[in-house]
């Protein structure tokens, strides 16, 4: 019996995590929650996940996961037939670990920053204060991709797949210039050749439905 994965397929996180079950072999049975008919907080959801977010996940044996970062490294950690997404090495995974936290805490966190106003409250552009919010995230990762191929390394990570994704997103909002980040639009650019990648484009389309309308 195949984990199951509730999602949203326009949200990078969920994207994140289907590419990497993508990376591993991993077959998901896939449940899309409409949120806007409330799905996510019915009291069989909440008695599942209290914090109604997605991805969910609920393994085989009934244990239940979400936050997609722990998502992905119990994935691999379960799954996967080499440690290679997430190094066993303690240096290598911190590094790992600490791109992992920069996503959740600094770049998807500016990008529902941005983006929550547009979506939920009527907001119409993108302003000034949204484009340096942005430019900021960008310029990190630029100075974190120096002398590396890959986010954490010269081998593509879990923290790849969280990047890409949000990354990705970040892109139809305020455009990545590869004249201001060349190491970003570079790698960019060869992260849409990785095996997985279909699973983030095709929620990605999904999210640049949902987006694109709004930016004026």
């Amino acid at each position: 019996m195949a984990p199951t994965l509730y999602v949203i397929p326009a949200s990078s996180p969920v994207r994140a995590v289907l590419m990497t079950a993508k990376a591993i072999g991993l077959n998901l049975e896939l449940k899309t929650v409409d949120m806007s008919a409330g799905e996510h907080t019915t009291p069989e959801f909440l008695k599942m996940n209290p914090q109604h977010s997605l991805p969910t996940l609920v393994d085989d044996d009934g244990y239940v996961l979400w936050d997609s970062h722990a998502i992905m490294a119990y994935l691999v950690s379960k799954y996967a037939t080499s440690d290679s997404l997430y190094p066993s090495d303690i240096k290598t995974r911190a590094l790992v670990d600490q791109r992992l936290h920069f996503d959740s805490g600094v770049a998807f966190r500016t990008l529902t920053q941005i983006l929550r106003p547009m979506i939920f409250q009527g907001k119409k552009n993108v302003d000034q204060k949204d484009v340096d919010s942005a430019h900021d995230v960008y310029s990190f990762v630029e100075t974190f991709l120096e002398g590396r191929e890959w986010i954490a390394g010269d081998s593509v990570t879990i923290a790849d797949f969280s990047f890409i994704s949000s990354l990705t997103s970040f892109n139809v909002a305020v455009k990545i210039e590869e004249c201001k980040y060349p190491k970003l639009a570079g790698y960019l650019k060869r992260a849409e050749c990785l095996p997985g990648y279909e699973a983030n484009k095709e929620g990605l389309e999904a999210f640049i439905a949902i987006v694109k309308p709004l930016l004026k």
